[in-house]
């Protein structure tokens, strides 16, 4: 196996100079930096990356918590994270909590001593003071934690409020929040944001939970639908919550959009593949996981941030599960 002393015998230089080189170091001439990479390149030499991680208390690896990775939602966000982290020269460790705190303390305590350089937390496991404890930049996303973490989020009471304005501009007459679980940020501001838009109004609704899960969601759905035969719009909490809505649906007997209408929230990819195609609430997962990577980049290189929480806006997007639509129209 080559060795570092082997590339500094090779380009003639100090074992000192060829380490100032891998480490970045501005005291090394264009010159002879050259010279080293070439050596380096020649010998197809691999710097010891433990030992380097040991020296620096550094390991160039940032985790990612998730609360459920079998979720569409979420492997959308975790592509993002990994697109923008590599264009930093980071690789990123993906954390299935289960929504599981101690799961998810256990990864933490693991990868907190193997250097990771800090984290980008999507669950709501653990209690605020846990955070207090910990000695490395983190990145809340999707989630709120506390004021002094970084926080990146769509506005999802706003993006609610559209969903529901849209089922009453659609002429629905009874409609049904299928909401998220509660105490999950997201979910309890999506039902904010329906509940404004109904109390705008004299329109009848009613509100359900259920879990992110599309088989959970499909029993709460056929259940509410077979005791409510008179709903005829449906706001779901997720995307996935909305498939198991449609699944329901056609258990008993409706047909969408003629009667039942429904608004799905996230915009992934799944909501263009359901027959009939889903109208949703499109939040920009791509621009927040990107977003998310460079607030914990700025924090490990010790950089100043110019504001610590970012919510991004949501837009409608038409499908065919709402009436007087074609194709997808962004509003």
């Amino acid at each position: 196996m080559v060795s570092i002393k082997d590339v500094a015998k090779y380009a003639n230089v100090s074992v000192a100079t060829v380490s100032r080189v891998l480490n970045n170091k501005d005291t090394v001439s264009e010159g002879t930096e050259k010279i080293v990479k070439e050596a380096i390149e020649a010998l197809n030499y691999r710097p010891n990356l433990v030992a380097r991680t040991l020296y620096k208390k550094r390991s160039s690896m940032i985790g990612l918590i998730l609360p459920d990775i079998t979720n569409p939602f979420f492997p959308a966000l975790a592509r993002a994270i990994e697109d923008k982290a590599l264009s930093y020269g980071f690789t990123v460790i993906l954390c299935n909590a289960d929504g599981n705190a101690k799961k998810e303390m256990d990864y933490i305590k693991s990868l907190e001593q193997k250097y990771i350089d800090g984290f980008i937390i999507s669950t709501s496991q653990l209690e605020v003071e846990n955070y207090d404890q910990f000695d490395f930049p983190v990145v809340a996303l999707d989630r709120f934690i506390k004021n002094e973490i970084p926080t990146v989020m769509a506005n999802n009471e706003e993006g609610a409020f559209k969903a529901t304005k849209h089922l009453m501009e659609v002429n629905c007459k009874l409609i049904a929040h299928v909401r998220g679980p509660s105490g999950v940020g997201p979910a309890d501001d999506r039902e904010k944001g329906f509940l404004k838009a109904v109390k705008e109004s004299t329109i009848k609704y009613t509100i359900v939970e259920t879990d992110y899960d599309l088989y959970t969601a499909e029993k709460v759905a056929y259940q509410l639908l077979q005791n409510n035969p008179e709903i005829d719009g449906i706001f779901a909490g997720s995307d996935l919550i909305a498939a198991g809505v449609m699944r329901a649906a056609n258990h008993v007997g409706l047909l969408i959009p003629h009667d039942l209408q429904i608004v799905g929230f996230d915009g992934i990819q799944l909501g263009k593949m359901l027959s009939p195609s889903l109208t949703t609430i499109e939040q920009p997962i791509y621009e927040m996981g990107a977003m998310a990577v460079e607030l914990l980049y700025k924090q490990i290189e010790k950089l100043d941030l110019e504001k610590l929480h970012y919510k991004f806006s949501t837009k409608l997007i038409k499908g065919e599960t709402t009436k007087n639509t074609r194709g997808f129209i962004n509003e």
